[in-house]
């Protein structure tokens, strides 16, 4: 009789999966046939915004990408670095010795304006800025000759529309060869993607950032009161995007996909960071956060399977998803992203999404994170700092928890 009823409650969750893969697919299609933004002759100045803290993996590759923007308009890169002491500190000398001829400057940003110090940091850069255009990148971005053009170009003014305060982009992940950075990878391309894309869909419009891309306007920034606000938020991105929208003003989502270098992670570097992340969403967006139960529709095939004893009916459900989820991880990893990872490492496909449900269910387990050799309570979104030597019931390998 048990095996009855979680065969019947697993069909019923495989079922409406496979209602959120079309679901996903139709936003992928619908992200694909939108309209483009040409703007010809559009290339304000802008001030590109890189927070350090310490080295990570891909750096000198990413700067790289930078300086070498095939960009009309004029632009700057400013770092800001904590402590003068930061191994990143030479990092930047490097490349500003590398590209003489661009605008490269590294300032020292020593305050503790709240427990993200990576908005703490940009809160202080931010007045160094010379330009009315804002782009703020993680240090392991890379990104393609025409990076500037594509980002900037929904800020060009379009009759009869509220103007764009902020442009964020997909992004892929490249990967070393441990596990834990495949899997990683592959549920930004083919899980994390198709949830933004799908959002974005059902909400009529993007409503939040991505850390790998934030480029705002000025207006934008004075209308919610700069960066300052956000030094207290975990998902300062999310937040970002969010008050902008709130504010009036347009969120888009560029034509341009960036890359991400993912760090050398054990299994248990990545479930750790993995919670974090999920920790993060889920004060984000408590109710979509919820809803993600729905989208495991391949484990819960899985799981149907299993209780089922192995049935013909329940093999050919496992089937149907199993093709509707890698028709998804095709479509969106390979198709939008062009990262061709996703074909290597399909074979992840299964065990990642056992795994990602698992980290849903975990991540209600305690509202704590671990984060830049810090550890903090999540409470409505903001980061609360623990006193030294409390513990949180769980530990994060050393040298494992990056700044993702």
């Amino acid at each position: 009789m048990f095996a009855t009823i979680i065969a019947g409650i697993t069909t019923l969750l495989t079922v409406v999966g496979l209602g959120y893969y079309l679901l996903a697919l139709w936003s992928a299609r619908a992200y694909l046939r939108r309209p483009r933004f040409p703007a010809p002759g559009f290339a304000p100045p802008v001030s590109i915004l890189k927070p350090l803290h310490g080295l990570d993996a891909g750096m000198p590759e990413a700067f790289a990408s930078h300086g070498r923007q095939e960009y009309c308009g004029e632009y700057e890169i400013l770092f800001s670095v904590s402590s003068l002491d930061d191994p990143a500190v030479e990092m930047v000398r490097q490349f500003q010795a590398d590209f003489p001829d661009r605008s490269i400057r590294l300032i020292h940003c020593p305050e503790d304006l709240g427990p993200n110090g990576k908005v703490s940091n940009l809160a202080q850069l931010l007045p160094h800025a010379r330009y009315d255009y804002i782009v703020i990148g993680d240090s392991d971005i890379h990104v393609g000759p025409h990076y500037l053009t594509r980002i900037l170009a929904p800020f060009a003014p379009q009759p009869n529309l509220a103007p764009v305060g902020l442009v964020t982009a997909l992004y892929r992940g490249m990967t070393h060869l441990t596990p834990g950075s495949k899997m990683e990878a592959l549920g930004i391309a083919t899980d994390f993607a198709p949830a933004v894309l799908t959002a974005r869909l059902l909400e009529g419009g993007l409503h939040f950032g991505l850390g790998s891309t934030l480029a705002v306007s000025r207006p934008a920034l004075d209308g919610i009161g700069g960066l300052a606000p956000l030094v207290e938020y975990l998902a300062d991105d999310y937040e970002l995007g969010a008050r902008i929208s709130a504010a009036g003003f347009r969120v888009e989502l560029s034509d341009e996909v960036v890359e991400t270098s993912v760090a050398p992670w054990s299994l248990s570097g990545y479930l750790h960071h993995q919670l974090r992340w999920s920790r993060a969403m889920r004060e984000s967006r408590r109710s979509g956060y919820v809803g993600l139960l729905f989208s495991f529709g391949l484990t819960w095939s899985l799981f149907n399977l299993i209780a089922s004893g192995l049935s013909l009916f329940a093999f050919a459900l496992f089937s149907l998803a199993l093709l509707f989820r890698v028709s998804l991880a095709l479509g969106v990893g390979v198709g939008i992203l062009e990262d061709r990872q996703v074909l290597r490492d399909l074979w992840l496909l299964i065990p990642r999404d056992v795994l990602a449900l698992g980290i849903w269910a975990w991540s209600y387990a305690s509202d704590a994170v671990a984060w830049r050799d810090e550890r903090f309570l999540l409470k409505k979104g903001k980061l609360i700092r623990i006193e030294s030597g409390k513990s949180l019931g769980e530990t994060v390998p050393a040298g494992t928890d990056g700044e993702g």
